[in-house]
């Protein structure tokens, strides 16, 4: 049986996500045409869009209320997101490196868990996978 929250309970991580969206668009647009933004404004837009993208996720899963264990990995897999726009956000900082090797580190994680099946009381699918009911 699969659980799907009501429009009510999605609306602040949908609210979030679009928010994040938009980021994202003005981010390709940087990409497009770099010479109308402000130096350094890359940099901010891509910590944003990722740092936004966690949030949303972590809102998410409190309306969704999964178990602890399901929990605690919605939670390592935003600080993955987090971690990566600090390292977006702070690219000269003697930390960068440190903070990239973190989120590399909590999404192979998080990728490895898919594949071993953890927690079990997540269905048998991962990111956009159907679970072939």
């Amino acid at each position: 049986m699969r659980f799907r929250l009501d429009r009510k309970h999605r609306t602040p991580a949908v609210i979030l996500g679009v928010i994040t969206l938009a980021d994202v668009l003005v981010l390709m647009v940087w990409d497009a045409f770099p010479a109308i933004f402000p130096v350094g404004s890359h940099d901010v837009l891509g910590a944003v869009s990722l740092a936004l993208i966690a949030v949303a996720y972590v809102v998410y899963q409190l309306e969704r209320r999964p178990a602890a264990s399901e929990f605690f990995k919605a939670i390592m897999l935003a600080a993955a997101f987090l971690f990566w726009a600090a390292n977006q956000f702070w690219p000269a900082s003697p930390r960068a490196t440190l903070f990239n090797d973190i989120a590399i580190a909590l999404f192979v994680l998080d990728v490895f868990l898919v594949i071993i099946g953890w927690p079990a009381s997540s269905p048998d699918s991962s990111f956009g996978e159907s679970s072939g009911e």
